[in-house]
């Protein structure tokens, strides 16, 4: 008779990895794999809802699921709608105020040159991306949301205004713009960019003759230029 066969302790078998440490093959948990990038992929998934729906219809769930993640993981990073969407606006519009400051302070050029340029690239960097949907969204919904219009005013708008009259205040003193009211000139210069916003997402189609942003931006800046030149 063939002597029993005797099993090893269980002590003395390799431990299998606990399931409730949440470790994936290679050891790296698996919660930990994409947090870093996990903000910035809800800030994205959260700025195509806004855009697409408005801040009031956007529902967070729906942003969790567009980033692929839950609902739990978003509030981990923002504790509201309100919070994401300032995220939104900071991460996104903010930025593109912050490049103009920085060409403001070290070009060399004119004054008239620095405006010019200064409203191309607000049109290429916003106008012309899905960042366009976010003014129009300020239009339609601050007076129901009036902290929201607060926020946006305070880190946007006013920042905005005070880059453009700061460039008209410049080319004032050096003689190559007349004298003008400052805060109102700066209104003009960016309300024909926000009415461009609105005309081709909105009444472009109605229009007979169409609507043709680039002949729309190159005539908007020839008649504001050629509107405060001193001569």
């Amino acid at each position: 008779m063939a002597p029993p066969t005797t099993r090893s302790p269980r002590s003395s078998r390799s431990p299998r990895p606990s399931r409730s440490s949440g470790t994936g093959r290679r050891g790296k948990p698996r919660w930990q794999r994409r947090k870093d990038a996990r903000p910035e992929e809800i800030v994205n998934a959260a700025l195509e809802e806004f855009v697409e729906r408005g801040f009031a219809a956007t529902r967070l769930e729906d942003v969790a699921r567009r980033a692929g993640v839950t609902k739990g993981t978003l509030y981990l990073y923002f504790k509201n709608k309100e919070a994401l969407f300032k995220a939104v606006v900071r991460q996104t519009i903010v930025p593109v105020i912050a490049q103009g400051e920085s060409t403001a302070r070290s070009f060399a050029g004119s004054a008239r040159e620095l405006l010019e340029q200064l409203v191309r690239e607000y049109w290429r960097l916003v106008y012309e991306t899905s960042l366009a949907g976010i003014p129009k969204l300020m239009m339609a919904e601050a007076s129901n949301f009036p902290q929201l219009a607060r926020f946006y005013y305070d880190e946007v708008v006013t920042r905005g205004h005070r880059l453009l009259g700061g460039v008209i205040e410049r080319g004032m003193k050096s003689g190559e713009f007349r004298r003008v009211d400052i805060p109102a000139a700066t209104k003009l210069a960016l309300s024909p960019l926000m009415h461009a916003t609105v005309a081709s997402r909105a009444f472009a189609a109605c229009m007979p003759e169409g609507f043709d942003p680039r002949r729309y931006l190159d005539t908007h800046i020839d008649l504001y230029l050629n509107g405060i030149a001193n001569r």
